[in-house]
């Protein structure tokens, strides 16, 4: 069974940095990409950042590209998001997701990456004061 944990969340001041954990069992990352989305109240859910299988792929929503930074640990089988210079827009809830890649066929560059994702974790709460 994969489950999925998301923890590091807060509540800090715009400027501010955190680091969010996404903890991982039952999961490979060599056949699932990780990424992390968000859904601010009243807003659908969004792709934050990517993480692809095996290859080491990253991609990031031009939101939070060149502030925030998804890497992997995988002898602890996390994935991480370090938020740098938070802004206000950045608060909202922060999910952690895997799907399969079958093979290749499904890619951080995917269309409708939150369609593709299998597994969920219940998120962590980030909110940034101004």
């Amino acid at each position: 069974e994969v489950q999925i944990m998301e923890s590091g969340g807060g509540s800090v001041q715009a400027g501010d940095a955190l680091r969010l954990s996404c903890a991982t069992s039952g999961l490979s990352f060599d056949a699932n990409v990780v990424a992390w989305f968000r859904q601010a109240p009243g807003k659908e859910r969004e792709a934050v950042s990517c993480l692809g299988s095996g290859d080491g792929d990253t991609v990031y929503s031009d939101s939070v590209k060149g502030r925030f930074i998804i890497s992997s640990d995988s002898r602890k089988n996390t994935v991480y998001l370090q938020m740098n210079n938070l802004k206000s827009e950045d608060t909202a809830r922060y999910y952690c997701a895997a799907g399969l890649t079958f093979g290749g066929t499904f890619r951080c560059s995917s269309p409708n990456l939150k369609y593709g994702m299998d597994h969920w974790g219940k998120g962590t709460l980030v909110t940034v004061s101004s």
